[in-house]
């Protein structure tokens, strides 16, 4: 005790030091350099953990037969995560970005300091052992939890806490891909509430110190090495439109089947259950399609440098049916979705930056064959459309054109491409946007009205809490209680408003000042009024846990200027009046746009 009392104490004289020598500013600029330094280190490690994983166990697999431990891995690797997050963890660390979003609209910017390690030996695990997810969401929680609990350490105030954990996740999205643009881009398209020209540097440095120190750990060739043999023409505009929609579309179908089977999991109570379904099922699927294990790379690799298809029926029992291929690949789209997502509601730990990648690649480069095989107009490139591919699901699913668009050019270096590149991504987007408003990420908050957006008016009212703007210094009365003991009570405050609550504290009325004004001074009838012959019924109630748009919605449909507060079990805490949301709204706003 005397050791972290010594600590803290030397922590509280740094910080005084540097709030009188170091402007915070020059502070954060520090901080986001460290931030992107740890996130690139933790993006090599997991690279290699996982490498090195899957290495030691499919490193002997025979190309041309079939491997019964496909049907083995997988479990074993789910169950070791499971057993890992349950005894160890104990703790929820599954959708890493939905995480990152969460901590950012509720929780102030804080993030739990074991998330700076546990889902990248979780999802290591995992996806060493054939879980079909992808390594990039666990390392955005990774480093966004490494910039929130830095900020922590140091006191910063909320905004900085905020900022820390997009540099953090700009750090580690640069990191793992080696693309500094697309790490800030996606904190702007997918994270930040707001961008300003002061969070801007951060997020930079963030990004390039990220992406330098992974260029001299992991050398400064591109993650997916593309060579363009066929440069793109504007008669091959109609097809990139075109491939757009239909990954457009294939992101919906992903989206979807992500959520109808995350719906059906959360049904089932026992951890054990959800192993047995989720691991047989992503089993069967690897066995019987052996390009679903994994993060899916090797097979991105083949496809965009023109190796032959039929490489993706290695392992599998299809070895040399290349009569089969189009096929086979129309159901490992199919199937991506439901071995992504058994794979995490079975007990694993990835994100869905790989299977978005994968899907798209395999979908541009069916898509460029049968266009070719019809006969119809010009021939197209499937190496290209493989590309293509992958930018159109990464902006589909994610709901951010921009990173897709900069994520392929950087982990291709196809920057000859940019023009189609945009094209599809653009299509891509506007297709999701007709039919889904949220992302594959921010859907399950906003199903629980607790996203945070880019739209400054919704996103301050994410952040206010009910609980934040209570007002709990109102004299409560008792139904039984006379007008005479009514107007002692009023004596007492200056308040006009009074909650009538029974034994057990909970609401059953409300009595205005208004309202008694006229026979409150005269002693003769103070023996004849109840409260509850006097009391008004509650135009509304509001919960504790209510997110504050219902509690505007409520508001503006009762036009009442208070409403009453309650806690989960129904007891009466306090009440809410529309100036002090207006009070609070005005400052949050100020503290989130003000440079």
């Amino acid at each position: 005790m005397e050791e972290r009392n010594k600590e803290a104490g030397l922590l509280d004289r740094f910080i005084a030091w540097r709030e009188k020598h170091i402007p915070q500013s020059q502070f954060i600029l520090i901080l986001s350099f460290v931030v992107g330094v740890l996130s690139a280190l933790a993006a090599y490690l997991l690279k290699h953990l996982i490498h090195f994983i899957q290495h030691l166990l499919t490193g002997e697999f025979d190309a041309d037969s079939f491997n019964w431990l496909y049907l083995v891995y997988p479990v074993i690797g789910i169950f070791i995560t499971g057993l890992f997050i349950r005894k160890i963890v104990r703790d929820d660390i599954s959708h890493g970005v939905t995480k990152v979003l969460y901590a950012i609209s509720c929780r102030k910017g804080r993030i739990r300091r074991h998330n700076t390690w546990s889902s990248l030996f979780a999802s290591s695990i995992t996806i060493g052992f054939g879980g079909s997810v992808g390594a990039e969401s666990p390392i955005v929680m990774t480093g966004s939890a490494i910039g929130s609990n830095l900020g922590s350490f140091f006191k910063m105030e909320k905004k900085v806490m905020m900022l820390l954990i997009g540099c953090g996740a700009a750090g580690a999205v640069s990191g793992i891909f080696k693309a500094p643009i697309a790490g800030l881009v996606f904190v702007i398209e997918v994270l930040m509430l707001d961008l300003t020209m002061s969070s801007l540097l951060p997020l930079l440095i963030s990004s390039v110190t990220a992406a330098t120190l992974s260029y001299v750990l992991m050398g400064t060739e591109a993650t997916f090495e593309f060579h363009m043999e066929n440069a793109f023409s504007i008669a091959r505009v109609p097809y990139v439109i075109l491939l757009g929609i239909v990954c457009g579309l294939v992101s919906l179908y992903f989206t979807h089947v992500t959520i109808a089977i995350e719906r059906q999991f959360k049904k089932l109570s026992s951890p054990y259950i959800k192993l047995l379904i989720g691991g047989s099922v992503l089993s069967v699927l690897i066995f019987l399609f052996p390009p679903l294990y994994g993060e899916g790379y090797e097979t991105i690799i083949h496809l965009i440098n023109g190796s032959s298809e039929n490489i993706i029926l290695d392992n599998s029992l299809f070895y040399g049916q290349a009569k089969f291929i189009f096929v086979y690949m129309f159901f490992v789209i199919m199937f991506k979705a439901v071995a992504s997502t058994v794979t995490n509601c079975g007990g694993g730990c990835g994100g869905i930056f790989a299977p978005s990648l994968f899907l798209g690649c395999v979908t541009g480069y069916l898509f460029a064959n049968l266009c070719n095989m019809s006969g119809m107009g010009v021939l197209v490139s499937d190496k290209n459309f493989a590309l293509f591919g992958m930018a159109a699901l990464m902006s589909g699913v994610f709901h951010a054109p921009l990173t897709g668009v900069f994520l392929i050019a950087e982990l291709t270096g196809g920057y000859a491409l940019f023009l189609p590149l945009m094209i599809v991504s653009v299509s891509s987007y506007l297709t999701v946007r007709i039919f889904d408003s949220n992302n594959i990420y921010a859907v399950r908050l906003a199903q629980r009205g607790e996203l945070i957006t880019h739209h400054k008016d919704q996103a301050v009212l994410t952040i206010l809490k009910v609980a934040d703007v209570i007002e709990k210094n109102f004299m409560k009365v008792r139904p039984d209680m006379d007008l005479g003991a009514l107007t002692a009570v009023v004596a007492k405050t200056k308040r006009n408003i009074f909650p009538v609550v029974d034994a057990g504290d909970r609401l059953v009325g409300i009595i205005y000042l208004d309202d008694i004004r006229h026979i409150m001074f005269r002693q003769e009838l103070y023996h004849r009024y109840s409260v509850a012959a006097l009391m008004r019924q509650v135009p509304e109630r509001l919960s504790i846990e209510e997110p504050m748009e219902a509690v505007m919605r409520k508001f503006e449909e009762t036009g009442a200027w208070n409403l009453p507060v309650e806690d989960i079990s129904g007891e009466y805490i306090g009440f809410i009046s529309k100036s002090a949301i207006f009070t609070a709204y005005r400052k949050t706003l100020l503290e989130f746009t003000s440079d």
